[in-house]
């Protein structure tokens, strides 16, 4: 089941809980706090099996027509169950809804790490398309790919 949550309380544990447990996607202390606190005020859906939320998926808005994907994660147990995509669909379907025109989102460049890979492919296979890569935007191991969808 895919719930949006607003109390920015259950959002940021929720998210703790998820992306402490996705460490190699998230190992950076810092990068995986922000998203923590960040997350309180961004629209955030959450995905529960049985009574506990097993994965979740935030959007930002980044300017008037385009909001952001900007971040997401499945416990480790749940990959490739159709948690993810159930997910987009459910935050793609808000984005409309609230009257967005473009959805981007940014992660690692294909061919730099194996799981990053993963992610590629899964964004690439929700019909998001190549927009540019900026080769330094997070520091030369870490190349940012961006990817953007058209909403409308």
């Amino acid at each position: 089941m895919i719930e949006q949550i607003k109390d920015k309380n259950t959002k940021k544990e929720i998210a703790r809980k998820i992306l402490e447990s996705l460490h190699d996607w998230f190992e950076v202390d810092e990068s995986r706090e922000n998203y923590i606190k960040e997350c309180a005020d961004w629209l955030f859906f959450a995905a529960k099996e049985k009574d506990d939320h097993v994965g979740f998926l935030c959007l930002k808005e980044t300017g008037r027509s385009t909001v952001e994907l900007a971040v997401m994660g499945v416990l480790k147990e749940y990959h490739r169950n159709g948690l993810g995509r159930a997910l987009f669909e459910e935050a793609k379907k808000t984005a409309v809804e609230e009257g967005y025109s473009f959805m981007q989102v940014k992660t690692v460049k294909m061919g730099v790490y194996e799981d990053y890979d993963i992610t590629n492919r899964f964004y690439l296979s929700m019909g998001f398309e190549e927009f540019e890569v900026l080769e330094e935007y997070w520091d030369k191991d870490n190349p940012c790919q961006i990817y953007v969808m058209y909403l409308k």
